[in-house]
């Protein structure tokens, strides 16, 4: 023992030197205005450079690096001004690791740009960075479409919420009726208003009173109201304002689609599978297009049969995983990725807790969502959620579910496996087992005996 510890005591300081990994690297850390850069060339020298934001510098700085024999650059994900410069990296052939700026430390000292840079080159030198994930462009692309898809979704409901507003003014009753204001009944009612039509018979003709649940004699009442001028108009220009939004979010769906053809696969002919057009009628929030098909022949097998998931969900979701779960080894990976896997503090070996994550992952929020719904759902899934939910409480229940429907959907994605609802059903007769075996042992305690009853 006294030998070893001479031997560790001669080490000399060299041993315990990092390994240089990434020989010809280099780090950037980004601002809204200068990027300041930090990087070696392919002779060992170092360079510290400072570009201006605009993309001729920008070009010019990626070319110079290129020049200088740079392979691998890594960068801080700040804000939204890394995308432009991580695209034009990319398109020049450079290997870019985006790093998340939670995930290292500064040095200590005052905090500069140049430390910043320099601190993220040497930990790229030596492997220490890890790489945060990014969608190849056409993913990015359908992300970014959706993303504007669901901008105008919310504007065009805050747009409803106000013609509600105005009904009330105006003391129309006729929303508390309709159950879905939106649909042909009540749209034909509003534009009815807003055109100036004040008789309720007349405005009752403009629709199909039989198709209502409502009584007719309810529906007068209900449209018997103060028809101010000024709520009038602004009902009329609101109204306009429901039309532009809607318009747009179609328009978006044409661009959508335009990007799932492309993701088409393409058979030993050269020629891509012809989708069907949508022909059931498409309501409120709806795509128009024929989304499921156009997933279904993406990827080739039928990722809406996942309890909870649809097709907006799974269109959401692969606009940011992509198709290719090779990039997470296992599902615990891609699950960690989500923030759905618990991170437990151990200390003294013993858990003392569990670490708190917030993330703004869209998939995780897709996730999570269709873990909601499980509540009533009949199959197994379900009785897992209320099972969870009655244990340990609700919170802890839908991150149980989202966790799992994530791991179904990794592993339906990979192994291009259909999904198997008789894989979960076991689980169902193991907990109806151990809930009889406990419900035997409570009534031996008080002197009953269980029997089945014969079917």
């Amino acid at each position: 023992m006294k030998e070893q510890r001479k031997k560790k005591a001669n080490m000399s300081d060299e041993q315990f030197s990092l390994a240089v990994i990434n020989q010809q690297s280099g780090a950037i850390d980004v601002g809204s205005t200068m990027m300041m850069v930090s990087y070696t060339d392919s002779n060992g020298k170092h360079h510290l450079v400072e570009a201006c934001a605009y993309t001729d510098d920008l070009e010019l700085l990626v070319t110079n690096m290129q020049a200088a024999g740079v392979q691998k650059v890594a960068m801080e994900a700040t804000g939204v001004y890394w995308m432009v410069l991580y695209e034009i990296l990319e398109r020049h052939g450079l290997e870019v690791s985006l790093v998340n700026p939670k995930h290292f430390k500064n040095v200590a000292g005052q905090k500069t740009d140049v430390i910043d840079c320099q601190w993220l080159h040497q930990l790229h030198a030596h492997g220490l960075i890890r790489a945060s994930h990014v969608a190849p462009e056409i993913y990015r692309e359908l992300r970014t479409y959706i993303h504007e898809r669901n901008i105008l979704q919310k504007q065009k409901s805050d747009t409803l919420n106000r013609i509600h507003k105005l009904l009330t003014q105006m003391n129309i009753k006729v929303q508390h009726l309709i159950s879905d204001i939106e649909g042909v009944s009540g749209m034909s009612l509003l534009r009815g208003i807003a055109s100036g039509i004040k008789d309720v018979d007349e405005l009752l003709s403009l629709i199909d009173v039989s198709k209502l649940k409502a009584d007719r004699a309810d529906l007068v009442k209900s449209l018997k109201g103060i028809f101010k001028e000024s709520n009038i108009c602004i009902l009329k220009y609101t109204l306009k304002s429901y039309d532009f939004f809607k318009s747009q979010m179609r328009e978006y769906e044409v661009l959508i689609e335009s990007v799932l053809k492309k993701m088409m696969p393409i058979d030993k002919h050269g020629n891509k599978p012809v989708v069907k057009e949508k022909k059931a009628y498409v309501r409120k929030n709806q795509y128009s297009i024929n989304v499921k098909e156009y997933l279904h022949r993406i990827t080739g097998i039928d990722l809406t049969k996942i309890d909870g998931l649809d097709e907006i969900s799974i269109l959401e979701i692969i606009s940011v995983t992509g198709l290719d779960m090779n990039k997470w080894p296992t599902s615990d990976h891609f699950t960690s990725w989500l923030n759905l896997s618990p991170r437990p503090k151990i200390s003294g070996g013993k858990i003392i807790g569990y670490q708190k994550r917030f993330t703004n992952n869209q998939a995780t929020q897709c996730f999570r969502m269709a873990a909601q719904t499980m509540w009533q759902n009949k199959g197994p899934l379900g009785q897992l959620y209320r099972r969870l939910s009655y244990q340990k409480g609700s919170r802890k229940a839908i991150k149980a579910l989202a966790r799992k429907l994530a791991v179904i959907f990794y592993i339906m994605l990979k192994n291009k496996k259909e999904y198997d609802k008789s894989r979960l059903q076991f689980d169902t007769e193991k907990q109806m087992l151990i809930k009889i075996a406990r419900l035997k042992k409570e009534a031996s305690k008080y002197g009953f005996i269980l029997q089945s009853v014969a079917a």
